[in-house]
């Protein structure tokens, strides 16, 4: 069984003292490709090493929501530049998210709306952030013509589920849909259509019902998976298949 860790900061620092065991960990428990987005022009060239490393592993550029704070308008350039060499296989990690106050909601929408304008201008898909802001974030991509890609921690409602849908993505499940009380997350796990769900670590973050207390990790996603399968009634080896073929389309990648 060969999984897909669709979304992971593996260059994060809570990572920095056991890098190496959580890569062989991975590995073990059959998560053998690995997607890594960037946040911030800072982190481009440790998710370009690192994916480079990893056989299989790809890379994404990306200006954050949460970290446009930190970044200039002079940053986009930055990114078209990256974007021009062609090793990435998406831009990323991008979007709107409404739960935080800051930055503000007209600085996140610039910096998603010009770096949509760049993945149209190298047909790249996107992996996008999407915490309550789907209807926004849909708006611009149906602005831009944005059909590819993935809504990454999707937790939104059935029908914003939909429309992700019909415009060409996949949406991205993982530590949330292992809590009990998270019962909207699992019913839109059990219920969407399997070929339109890829599965994510996002670690460190969003840590499992099982490991709360230590950072996120690719391995889990094989757990992730059954998970998944129980929630929908199918085996495990099924969700592997689908949910690899799944982020091989949305992302480009070699099946």
């Amino acid at each position: 069984m060969a999984l897909i860790d669709t979304h992971l900061h593996l260059d994060a620092a809570e990572f920095d003292g056991d890098r190496e065991a959580v890569i062989a960990r991975a590995g073990a428990a059959g998560v053998t490709r690995l997607v890594l987005p960037a946040v911030l022009p800072a982190n481009f060239d440790a998710v370009r090493d690192l994916a480079r490393r990893l056989p299989g592993s790809v890379h994404a550029y990306g200006i954050h929501p949460l970290y446009v704070g930190r970044a200039s308008e002079t940053d986009i350039a930055t990114l078209e530049a990256r974007l021009a060499d062609g090793d990435a296989a998406a831009v990323g990690e991008i979007g709107l998210d409404g739960y935080e106050a800051e930055p503000d909601p007209a600085r996140q929408e610039w910096f998603f709306n010009e770096q949509l304008r760049l993945a149209k201008r190298f047909d790249l898909p996107v992996i996008l952030h999407v915490r309550r802001a789907q209807d926004r974030v849909l708006k611009y991509l149906r602005r831009h013509g944005s059909h590819r890609g993935i809504a990454h921690a999707f937790n939104g409602s059935p029908q914003q589920a939909r429309t992700f849908i019909d415009q060409g993505f996949k949406l991205g499940f993982g530590g949330a849909m292992t809590f009990s009380g998270s019962t909207r997350i699992r019913a839109l796990a059990a219920s969407l259509p399997l070929e339109s769900i890829v599965l994510e670590s996002d670690g460190p973050d969003i840590r499992p019902a099982w490991a709360q207390d230590v950072p996120n990790e690719p391995a889990n996603v094989a757990r992730f998976a059954q998970e998944l399968a129980a929630l929908r009634g199918i085996t495990v080896e099924e969700v592997a298949r689908a949910t690899t073929a799944n982020a091989c389309e949305a992302l480009g990648l070699a099946a």
